[in-house]
């Protein structure tokens, strides 16, 4: 047999292998629902610790979670939840998760190593195998959640990721300071480059509560997580504040949200929890052709319940929204006024309110006047706006924006 005969065949084996071999992901991922890589553009903002805590917050609220720690050369998942010792081997030859709780199992290449203080010198092409490797080879159950912890960047592991797991949903971690959020851009770009939606981002350590003062201290700086999410166009999970004891506790091996169920910071993580079972993901651009005006308004009050926000001043609408003391947010059930809550509004700078209303749940506002950026910022968090309505209550806005009643002037707005 030639030499180019023997490389023939090698390839055509090589290549059913890897047809094996993507049969087996397929086949071992096909009972997971949801897949979230956890992804940081730089090291140091607590990766790992989002990533453990938002699969232990996930198999609290019920769910049935899969940690898998693909962080080939700083794999610390198994020591920040207390497991410790080598995977057990099923009968088919299949690796067997480790138990951290009725809900969640873990699976981590520390678990694969004799040593856990050996270095794992790798190159490119050999981490992508053993990815792909562990995606075929764990014996996963059926799962409402594979939480998957990458190392830091747009490398090796993210991109085998992308290329190997179809539907995975990218969970971006930032610092608030710029230098991190220099970086988490590139994290941005990099899953769009890939084709991979981000379903949002998280800013942790976003704050300190001083135990001796009592007052907010922000060791990163303060709300650029959410200032980046929005100016990219990407939803914003929630912010994680820095708590010592968190430090503690992943040194330890102990959970955090058992040992403080009631702190802040495991309230953030249910929160964060809350919005990705909810389905949060990234608002689709803004047509260019849209439906008629009637016709967008027949789908929005056809829906089952909706929340309708109007800026106020005093009891009614202000001109402008963004001069308004007060945000009426009126929830609406089968066309009929619900409730109506008054929440005071964010400090107003370019696209917080709008951001702020879609996290409040907002799908539609009723303002006075409105800016065309204004317009355009509203529209990438998914939310109609309905300009020129008169200076009214509340209530009687949204009832007559119901009954296709509400008579709309111009937008006096026009910067």
């Amino acid at each position: 047999m030639s030499d180019s005969e023997k490389g023939a065949s090698s390839s055509s084996k090589q290549d059913k292998a890897t047809s094996e071999q993507d049969k087996l992901i397929e086949g071992a991922l096909g009972i997971i629902k949801h897949k979230l890589l956890v992804m940081s553009g730089k090291g140091g903002v607590g990766k790992s610790s989002v990533a453990a805590n938002l699969a232990i917050a996930l198999s609290k609220s019920g769910a049935k979670v899969g940690l898998m720690d693909v962080d080939l050369h700083g794999p610390d998942i198994p020591r920040m939840l207390g497991l410790k010792g080598l995977l057990d081997v099923s009968a088919d030859r299949r690796l067997v998760p480790k138990e951290y709780s009725k809900n969640l199992k873990v699976v981590s290449i520390e678990s694969l190593t004799q040593d856990q203080d050996e270095a794992v010198i790798w190159r490119g092409p050999l981490k992508m195998h053993v990815i792909r490797q562990f995606l075929s080879d764990v014996h996963w159950e059926s799962l409402d959640y594979l939480i998957i912890d990458c190392p830091p960047g747009t490398g090796d592991e993210p991109l085998s990721i992308a290329q190997t797991i179809p539907g995975t949903k990218a969970v971006i971690v930032t610092l608030p300071q710029e230098v991190s959020l220099g970086d988490v851009r590139k994290s941005i770009s990099f899953c769009r480059t890939v084709k991979m939606p981000i379903i949002g981002l998280i800013e942790n350590m976003s704050g300190f509560m001083c135990p001796h003062c009592n007052k907010s201290v922000e060791l990163f700086g303060a709300g650029g997580g959410f200032r980046t999410a929005m100016d990219m166009s990407v939803p914003f999970l929630g912010s994680i504040p820095f708590d010592p004891r968190m430090v503690k506790c992943g040194d330890s091996g102990e959970s955090y949200m058992d040992k403080y169920p009631d702190s802040d910071v495991t309230k953030a993580f249910d929160q964060v929890v809350q919005k990705i079972k909810e389905g949060s993901q990234v608002k689709a651009p803004v047509p260019e052709s849209k439906p008629t005006q009637q016709a967008e308004q027949t789908d929005e009050k056809d829906a089952t319940a909706m929340k309708i926000a109007i800026p106020i001043d005093e009891g009614r609408l202000t001109a402008h929204f963004g001069h308004a003391s007060e945000f009426a947010i009126v929830q609406v059930e089968n066309r009929e006024i619900k409730k109506s809550v008054s929440y005071p509004p964010p400090a107003h700078e370019p696209g917080v309110l709008p951001a702020w209303l879609h996290e409040l749940g907002v799908s539609v506002i009723i303002a006075g006047g409105m800016g065309q950026k204004a317009l355009s910022l509203f529209g990438q968090n998914g939310i109609k706006v309905v300009t020129g309505a008169p200076g009214l209550a509340p209530e009687d806005l949204v009832q007559q924006y119901l009954s296709d009643t509400l008579v709309a002037g111009e937008n006096v707005c026009d910067h």
